[in-house]
């Protein structure tokens, strides 16, 4: 009865040993992996010109084709294929007049930084910053930690690490590097 007894509790302390093991593992975990979770990159605002606020022009995409014009045949009007400006007389203009464009909030200054494994994209305002994209060379792997006053980009391949941080704790945000 008594050895009964000792393999019960022992049995008894163990069950409760893996289970706090397994509860402090997955709440170590959860907790890293919360922090490499980063939002979808996000569009920069176009400005009246129709110029990016990093001052660039975007770039055709190579997988798509431009359309082509389709050749008017001959003798069909141009006037057949374009649409009146002006309403016919008697009816009255459902169009409203465009309004101007609404004007883009200032996001900071976009700066790309390109490293061995990848490429990291930060949006830097005067007392914080956001990252816009983080993008691993082909075979590297890539991880993201983001804190209130930091955030951390490392890419990493066949124990090789490299790391974008860029910090603003209580200073403008700044970039710094570190390769391991």
């Amino acid at each position: 009865m008594a050895r009964m007894h000792r393999g019960l509790v022992h049995a008894m302390a163990w069950a409760l040993s893996t289970g706090a093991a397994v509860t402090l593992s997955w709440w170590g975990v959860h907790t890293v992996m919360s922090g490499t979770a980063y939002d979808r990159p996000r569009a920069l605002p176009i400005t009246a010109d129709g110029a990016t606020t990093q001052g660039a022009k975007p770039q055709a995409s190579s997988t798509q084709r431009a359309q082509s014009p389709t050749p008017s045949k001959p003798g069909s009007s141009d006037k057949a294929r374009k649409p009146s400006a002006t309403p016919p007389a008697g009816k009255p203009s459902s169009t409203k007049p465009p309004s101007p464009p609404a004007p883009a909030t200032p996001s900071g200054n976009v700066k790309g930084y390109t490293v061995d494994g990848g490429r990291v994209v930060f949006d830097i305002a005067k007392s914080s910053a956001e990252l816009v994209s983080a993008t691993p060379d082909a075979g590297w792997q890539m991880q993201v930690w983001k804190q209130p006053t930091w955030i951390r980009v490392t890419f990493t391949r066949d124990g090789h690490e490299v790391s974008v941080f860029c910090t603003w704790n209580g200073h403008p945000p700044m970039v710094q590097f570190d390769e391991r």
